[in-house]
């Protein structure tokens, strides 16, 4: 039976019982459409990791694979090319908490998690599960729907034909990680990012089907995984944790919706001088022990430049001296924060006789 035939049968067959459904289409068209399918590859084993990861861990396969497979590292190298979208599209869906749970329940078809339980709220709770041994219909949870196979794409097309039918749909989101540094993270930054993400079929179209039947260039997905370039600007003041959003660059919609956002997740490396505390930062400056006794004058580095602090007499050790809006300025503000420089006094290396008798009396002066 032609896949497109499928695709009407099932059409027609979500308003029948499911026992008639099974007798009309699956016994007629199961074994077939199994042998037709495509394998799709587990993505935690593409990541090389186990299904119970953690998000940290998960984060850390994925830095190192894309490291190891980037076009920059192995120019030429189409295979690691391909290698290095697969890890992106892999990393895309398990360092999403939202994605993941989805795809953990639904496989391959996790994308259409929200119409596939909207189908199980409207059929009381049934729910479809499928087996090496045939396809059955009972209550329960989802989550061998990953093994669909070929049937996959045939309920992949009836869930477009849904799609298109309740109208445009946004596209879904990109996370992407970035690393600055603090001098990029205090005067903002621009970054010209490579990653793999979706594009819009150019042989269908994006409607994942020709003449009705499936297209073979997409699967029927209505897009295709393509590596992209993208300049994107990173504003002053963000920190660990940050999510910038750059706005329509995220997966292509549906039904001629928009595009989702590309969301930075971005993270700092720790400065040698500088230690961050939200958008305030501190310092060590040294002044030798006269000047903490007499007062004084010390150099202290900023973030632009030295400045000149004054030493007030008799200033002890890990003082803080705050310097007003020298600090980091703050995300979509004017604001900026401190920076407050912590007084480390120098003792002397050594002593001559004088300097050394002047400390005797000092000691016998009980001071």
């Amino acid at each position: 039976m032609p896949r497109h035939t499928l695709v009407k049968t099932l059409d027609k067959s979500i308003s029948m019982s499911y026992h008639s459904f099974v007798e009309v289409f699956v016994e007629s068209s199961y074994t077939n459409a199994r042998k037709k399918m495509m394998v799709t590859k587990d993505l935690y084993q593409v990541l090389g990791v186990s299904r119970d990861s953690s998000e940290k861990e998960i984060r850390k396969a994925y830095r190192k694979l894309a490291r190891q497979y980037h076009p920059d590292v192995n120019p030429g190298d189409a295979q690691a090319e391909a290698r290095f979208k697969e890890i992106n599209a892999a990393h895309e869906v398990l360092g999403d908490a939202k994605k993941r749970s989805a795809y953990d329940k639904y496989g391959d078809q996790w994308e259409h998690a929200d119409q596939i339980e909207e189908m199980q709220r409207q059929r009381g709770g049934q729910t479809f599960r499928f087996g090496n041994g045939g396809v059955r219909f009972e209550t329960g949870d989802l989550g061998d729907l990953g093994d669909l196979g070929g049937l996959g794409g045939i309920f992949g097309s009836w869930f477009r034909q849904q799609e298109r039918a309740s109208g445009p749909r946004r596209g879904t989101d990109i996370e992407q990680p970035i690393e600055l540094s603090l001098d990029e993270a205090y005067h903002g930054t621009t970054r010209t990012l490579q990653f793999a993400g979706q594009e819009p079929c150019v042989t269908c179209g994006g409607t994942g089907e020709i003449a009705g039947a499936t297209c073979h260039s997409c699967q029927g997905s209505g897009v295709t995984m393509k590596t992209r370039r993208l300049e994107v600007k990173v504003p002053a003041g963000v920190d660990n944790g940050s999510r910038v959003r750059i706005a329509g660059e995220g997966h292509p919609g549906t039904a001629g919706g928009p595009r989702g956002n590309l969301y930075l997740k971005v993270s700092v490396r720790p400065h040698d001088r500088f230690e961050r505390k939200g958008a305030n930062l501190y310092t060590d400056v040294e002044a030798p022990l006269t000047n903490a006794v007499l007062g004084g004058e010390a150099e202290v580095t900023t973030m632009t430049g030295k400045v000149s602090l004054t030493i007030p007499p008799l200033s002890p050790n890990g003082k803080l001296f705050r310097l007003s809006g020298k600090g980091m300025p703050k995300l979509n503000s004017t604001e900026r924060g401190n920076l407050y420089a912590r007084l480390q006094v120098r003792l002397p290396d050594k002593l001559n006789d004088t300097e050394k008798k002047l400390f005797e009396q000092l000691r016998e002066a009980g001071v």
